[in-house]
């Protein structure tokens, strides 16, 4: 039974040798890009298309058609690409339609060597866009998937090669199109069976690219990179359909499921439904060397750190990211899977209903207790994959979670007793937890990357805790997860490297900058008053300036001597509280020049205590990554937009794990003086 995908949703590919047919109402280009790890194209020889129909494990037809065949060899495809992206475009110049919401809806089918269908994905959705990125086949865990992607651009194959990092990409573009316009009028045939049908295994795992943290005024949104969200149908930008939208073309609805492609009325056993989550080469720790090279009968398991990269911290780095992406997509099919059994329930009950002599009597009751079985059947089914799913991230994250380095790791984590001031920064730092409401127990880590590129926020507002009925308990969490905060920052860098610096006007949060005080990690003790928060803005704003003039200049030596180069950060407790207008706009400068210079903000503050200065703070707050001291779901990944609950990194209660790591980071300092 074919999986039918909607955007987004991902399958696992049981097969190595394929064939992707592409079905079109008006002519159209056909092509595939080879991506690297990070989704790189490394060069114009990594593409196919008309002009350069044929690289290694990929060919693609020679002329702009109705119906393509491309046929794809994974285990051929060279060891460094990762992933292999099937692209459609309208002719350039041809008489016919200027872009793809004016003709039917491209259809895509993913089939085996034998002709079995094993995916389609029909791109519904689609308005302006002139080319458009139809689907992803992509390794993880050792294991290959396709993947629906539905991503359009209105400035059509330039834009959508530029957007996969090639330089050449207008000039690859018009190559492409004239070439399309005078090859053969044959499409591709299918590919003869290789002589070996064992199945090979691929050439390397790799865990999908990780992406940054930004903002924006609706969500404090998990920003995609190398490919940008922006809004459909803009120049050079991703635009696609609506998620759930029910997909139409070859792959028709099926009462067993849309969704699943190992349902059906018997459900056949599933060989290739799971990731395989084995390291190619590596049997599980404690299995003897099997007597025959027969892998596959080996059980699955996951490992800590199978994913690209050059160190064990990046490798753990990236499968964190790869596992996040992976719940997300996954969810979205789930919830795709939902809103299409209620879409479907809903016709199916204003069909039972269309004639009133039907609405009453057995007839009436029959239909409707049919259409509601068969929509329970749909979610249940939907739900079985996503269990599938979670199972197998959860897997993942038992074996992950505790592998990871302390800039990674939860406060319970046994590597803090184990603690000792590192060498070099980290890559990255952990501030906390991601959730799902359909996948509560897993938490997936929030990493941002060192040094930090944007302030932080500890909202400690009513906003931050919808029902929470104690404000004032609300600042004092929010104070806590500030200082659990500076505490990592201080705890991952070398001794000499980081300093902390604290505003706190009123004197109001002595009692949770203690442990701060009393370990004397502090380079000075928190300025009260409206003359010490001066004093610490000048210092603050003069160091910003003196470091970007040296800089500039070329000459980072020329600084004064009582210049900290160190880098900073600042916490400024119960703002707007002792600012006037002058350390506001010095505020607002350290957030917006200080993290290129090494002087970092964390804000602790209700937005609305400084509602007054009305939009002229609107830039400060947006400026800021937007953290909560409760679980909140303010958080959007860039893929789907789910609403992430973000849960704060806090200390266990009672633990003493803070206490011996500043005394381990004071110790360090004295022995650097």
């Amino acid at each position: 039974m074919t999986a039918e995908l909607v955007r987004g949703q991902n399958h696992p590919l049981c097969e190595i040798r394929l064939v992707i047919r592409v079905s079109a109402g008006v002519p159209v280009l056909a092509g595939a890009t080879l991506g690297d790890e990070n989704g790189t194209v490394q060069g114009s020889h990594w593409v196919a298309h008309p002009g350069a129909p044929a690289l290694p494990g990929v060919e693609v037809s020679r002329q702009a058609a109705t119906e393509h065949r491309l046929a794809v060899d994974l285990d051929a495809l060279p060891e460094a690409v990762h992933r292999v992206d099937v692209f459609l475009a309208l002719p350039a110049g041809a008489e016919g339609p200027r872009r793809f919401g004016a003709v039917a809806a491209p259809h895509t089918t993913v089939e085996g060597l034998d002709g079995t269908e094993l995916a389609c994905y029909t791109l519904t959705g689609l308005d302006s866009e002139t080319a458009v990125l139809a689907l992803e086949l992509y390794r993880r865990q050792g294991a290959w998937k396709v993947r629906a992607m539905g991503q359009g651009y209105a400035a059509g194959l330039p834009a959508l090669l530029a957007d996969q990092g090639l330089r050449e990409a207008a000039d690859l573009a018009a190559h492409a199109h004239r070439a399309s316009a005078h090859g053969p009028s044959t499409t591709l045939p299918t590919p003869p069976p290789p002589h070996d049908t064992t199945a090979r295994t691929p050439h390397d795992t790799s865990a999908t690219v990780p992406h940054d943290v930004c903002a924006t005024t609706a969500y404090d949104t998990l920003a995609a990179t190398p490919h940008e969200t922006h809004e459909p149908g803009s120049q050079g930008t991703p635009a696609s359909g609506t998620a759930g939208q029910t997909p139409s073309g070859g792959c028709g609805y099926d009462a067993q499921n849309p969704y699943d492609a190992h349902a059906s009325g018997t459900a056949p056993p599933d060989p290739g439904g799971r990731v395989d989550y084995r390291h190619p080469g590596r049997p599980p720790h404690g299995t003897p060397p099997p007597p025959a090279p027969a892998a596959d009968d080996r059980p699955a398991q996951p490992v800590a750190g199978d994913a690209a990269g050059w160190s064990m911290e990046e490798r753990l780095y990236n499968q964190v990211w790869g596992m996040f992406e992976d719940l997300a997509r996954t969810t979205a099919a789930y919830r795709s899977a939902v809103d299409f059994a209620d879409s479907r329930l809903e016709k199916e009950l204003d069909q039972a209903l269309a004639d009133p002599r039907d609405r009453l009597g057995a007839a009436g009751d029959a239909a409707r207790e049919a259409a509601h079985a068969r929509r329970t059947q749909l979610v249940d089914q939907a739900r079985a994959v996503l269990d599938r799913d979670l199972a197998q991230l959860t897997a993942e994250s038992e074996v992950v979670e505790p592998a990871l380095p302390t800039a990674y790791a939860r406060w319970d984590n046994p590597v803090w007793h184990g603690y000792c001031v590192p060498a070099e920064p980290p890559m990255a730092l952990r501030l906390g937890d991601l959730h799902l409401p359909e996948s509560v127990p897993l938490r997936i880590p929030l990493l941002v990357r060192l040094p930090l590129e944007r302030g932080l926020w500890l909202d400690s507002g009513a906003g931050a805790a919808d029902g929470f009925p104690d404000s004032a308990e609300l600042r004092h969490l929010a104070l806590e997860a500030a200082v659990a905060i500076a505490v990592r920052l201080l705890a991952v860098h070398p001794a000499g490297d980081f300093a902390v610096q604290i505003i706190d006007p009123a004197g109001a949060g002595a009692a949770a900058f203690g442990p701060l005080l009393r370990s004397g990690v502090l380079a000075a003790p928190p300025a009260t008053g409206a003359a010490g928060l001066t004093e610490l803005l000048e210092r603050l704003t003069r160091r910003v300036d003196l470091v970007q003039m040296a800089l500039r200049a070329g000459a980072p030596e020329s600084l004064p001597a009582d210049v900290d180069t160190a880098r900073q950060l600042l916490i400024v407790h119960d703002f707007p509280h002792g600012f006037d207008d002058r350390a506001v706009t010095r505020l607002r400068y350290l957030a917006d020049e200080g993290p290129g210079v090494g002087v970092h903000l964390l804000l602790v503050a209700d937005r609305e205590d400084a509602a007054a200065y009305g939009p002229l703070l609107d830039p400060l707050w947006r400026s800021l990554l937007r953290l909560t001291p409760v679980p909140d779901d303010h958080f959007a990944d860039p893929w789907v937009g789910h609403a992430w609950t973000y849960e704060p990194s806090l200390v266990p209660a009672g633990s003493h794990i803070v206490h011996q790591v500043l005394t381990e980071v004071a110790r360090a300092r004295t022995q650097h003086r």
